[in-house]
């Protein structure tokens, strides 16, 4: 039992995720009974990837930024920006593209679709304001990544500021450093918790299989198929861009390997963070760049969202028969890409940008109780590119900033594959 043990441990992690991943489908199609039961097993796992969010989202922005300074972090933040402005709107206009050669919805009946409660959109000057947490511990609690990320950027600063000064150097000093330890110490948990991953995503593939069985998937088989096809020509969206940085694709994808699957069964970018920060040191990009980009854009970057966005205006429009115009496509990807960001982090988010988009180019919201049949397994493929922009927005931002890691950062842990 001990050799089986060790032999499970000592194995890739990316091998582990893999089995567990075709285990988990297996499970779910031969025997759904068995799949539920095992439902426990994955939500032990989401909430162990929780439970390292706040700490993991706290610690490695305020460390990033006393190592990197100011005016590196706006450097960061502004060339995150253009990039995820620049991927978003690349995003819409390949599911845009592939959508109209490939026409999924020519053969479904609106009335097939029943009804759908849509969320308000809560507008983008609300989305700003949430950006402040009135309430530091609410903002814990409801995992609030915006304004956790808002509270470690402010306090960031102002030790860095401490630091600076003869009369506080001591004391900002010590806090740092505590700080520093803390961020370590998640550092050495979460290795641990890579452990439990490939169990936890067996029993979550397994459970989302049986529970959404293969009605769903083959009364829209055409729809999924054509996400699934704009998703993989984003992937290579992602190469191209990587290559056009001269980094290392394949070494990229190894490593990126382990939070893209990990995020494709959990549909979390923010509960995957700490398998992609791992993959980040892995990938030798600062904790400077990391520790910020990545817990950013897991929250605002969302380019499978735009492409579910982009493919399901086309559906729609097929599904009532009419065609969409230059103008509303233009339309589609201009609203698409700012409220694919706009509205982060808004419970119901998928369906208020689908439904903003439908409601600027006059198509029936009546199409969005459709797709919800479909969403899991929809938002496996989209989450997944989520979490792999927003690894390649950080791997090429370290490219060109001239930044260097720290010496610490490091030996890959056997754990991480």
């Amino acid at each position: 039992m001990n050799r089986l043990f060790r032999a499970y441990l000592d194995s890739s992690l990316i091998l582990r995720i893999t089995l567990a991943l075709i285990a988990g489908v297996a499970l779910g199609l031969a025997w759904p009974a068995a799949a539920m039961v095992l439902t426990p097993l994955g939500d032990l796992l989401l909430r162990l990837l929780k439970f390292l969010i706040i700490p993991i989202v706290l610690c490695s922005i305020v460390v990033g930024i006393n190592q990197s300074g100011r005016d590196n972090l706006g450097r960061t933040g502004s060339s995150l920006l253009v990039y995820y402005l620049l991927t978003t709107a690349a995003a819409m206009c390949i599911g845009l593209l592939v959508a109209g050669v490939l026409s999924p919805g020519t053969d479904l009946d609106l009335s097939a679709g029943g009804s759908v409660d849509v969320p308000d959109n809560p507008g983008v000057a609300q989305v700003l304001l949430g950006i402040v947490p009135d309430n530091i511990v609410a903002a814990m609690t409801d995992l609030n990544l915006l304004g956790l990320i808002f509270t470690a950027v402010v306090f960031g600063l102002a030790i860095a500021r401490l630091r600076r000064s003869n009369a506080t150097s001591a004391s900002a000093n010590a806090l740092y450093h505590g700080i520093e330890g803390l961020n370590d110490a998640t550092l050495t948990i979460m290795r641990a918790v890579l452990h439990y991953v490939p169990i936890g995503i067996f029993a979550i593939v397994a459970d989302t299989v049986a529970r959404q069985g293969t009605e769903a998937l083959t009364s829209l088989a055409g729809m999924i198929g054509v996400l699934y096809i704009a998703l993989l020509l984003q992937l290579c969206f992602y190469s191209g861009l990587l290559v056009v940085a001269r980094c290392r694709v394949l070494t990229f994808w190894r490593a990126a390997r382990s939070p893209v699957i990990t995020a494709f069964a959990t549909q979390s970018s923010a509960g995957t963070l700490p398998l992609t920060l791992d993959a980040a040191d892995r990938l030798r990009i600062p904790r400077q760049v990391s520790g910020f980009a990545l817990p950013l854009g897991a929250t605002v970057n969302m380019d499978g969202a735009a492409i579910r966005i982009a493919v399901s205006a086309v559906f729609a429009a097929n599904v009532i028969g009419v065609s969409l115009s230059w103008t509303q496509m233009a339309s589609i990807v201009l609203v698409g890409t700012l409220t694919s960001i706009g509205t982060a982090g808004v419970p119901g988010a998928g369906i208020v940008m689908i439904a903003t988009v439908f409601t600027q180019v006059g198509l029936p919201i009546e199409t969005v109780a459709l797709l919800t049949s479909i969403d899991a397994l929809v938002g496996m493929g989209c989450t997944a590119v989520n979490v792999a922009g927003d690894l390649v927005g950080a791997r090429i931002i370290s490219r060109f900033s001239g930044a260097t890691q720290r010496a610490q950062a490091t030996t890959p842990d056997p754990a991480s594959g």
